[in-house]
């Protein structure tokens, strides 16, 4: 069989539940796995390139945009040689500010839904995983990713408000699965940024595992809040890397061990499947 990279997506529709921050980490955990990894910021504000340690996105000659603009216009695209960062032992595709504009001339084109899909689907070959960060808003990008993705992961603050925003993603979805991406899966929930001393953080914890509990997978593993992790972004680093013993570096680690069972129990499933079928 072909290798065929998975596409992971990291997406919420709600700002500061640390999307950026667990694409990056999760990133390098699985790299330290031994696995190649290409990370793709979708995002204009371009958090998860800064992190990756470019310090000047603006000045990259190309990057997602410029992608997603050659398949506006129907061009051929570059050589990946062209547009591919590498960051220590991450891949990169950057960001930059004028992907919003993209974006909006995107917006009243047909089927620019799949330009991501098509972007990505000569570079499956080369990776074990592509990892995707997105904006907290559900624009065209948002939807270009879940159109690309085989498995979403839903990073959720134990705060109300963000865990109100869980069912609305879970509706967007239900809807890209129906029209454009039958095989797109959700991977889990993770909680993040958990103060777990507070009463409020236990609550709402326990409230999403009870609710959804029973048709999500809701990651054993969860992040603690820590200052480790703003340090870290600081630096430019993971905080794998920034503080290799600090609580968020083992639980980041911990989530990326979780996604690889999971993933293998999935390939033993369908293989039983196609058994099955075959007989």
């Amino acid at each position: 069989m072909k290798h065929s990279a998975q596409i992971i997506v990291c997406c919420a529709q709600k700002g500061g539940v640390a999307k950026t921050v667990t694409t990056h980490n999760l990133a390098v955990a699985l790299s330290q796995t031994g696995k190649k990894v290409l990370a793709v910021d979708m995002d204009y504000q371009s958090n998860l390139t800064c992190c990756l340690g470019i310090e000047q996105p603006n000045d990259l000659p190309v990057g997602i945009a410029q992608l997603l603009e050659a398949e506006l216009h129907d061009d051929d695209l570059p050589e990946s040689e062209s547009y591919i960062q590498h960051c220590g032992s991450i891949d990169l595709i950057a960001a930059s500010t004028y992907l919003s504009a993209v974006s909006e001339t995107m917006r009243l084109e047909m089927g620019s839904e799949r330009f991501l899909a098509d972007i990505l689907t000569p570079l499956r070959p080369l990776y074990d995983y592509i990892l995707v960060d997105t904006g907290p808003k559900l624009d065209n990008l948002n939807i270009n990713a879940l159109v690309a993705a085989d498995l979403v992961v839903i990073p959720v603050n134990p705060q109300y408000l963000s865990a109100m925003g869980l069912e609305r993603l879970m509706a967007t979805i239900a809807k890209v699965r129906r029209r454009f991406n039958p095989n797109i899966e959700i991977a889990g929930v993770l909680l993040t940024m958990c103060e777990k001393r507070t009463t409020l953080c236990q609550m709402i914890s326990n409230q999403i595992r009870q609710e959804y509990g029973s048709i999500l997978h809701v990651f054993q593993s969860t992040i603690p809040m820590t200052v480790k992790v703003g340090e870290s972004v600081y630096f430019s680093k993971s905080v794998i890397e920034y503080c290799p013993s600090s609580p968020a570096a083992t639980a980041y680690q911990a989530f990326a061990q979780e996604l690889l069972e999971q993933g293998k129990l999935r390939i033993v499933a369908k293989a039983e499947l196609q058994k099955e079928v075959e007989s």
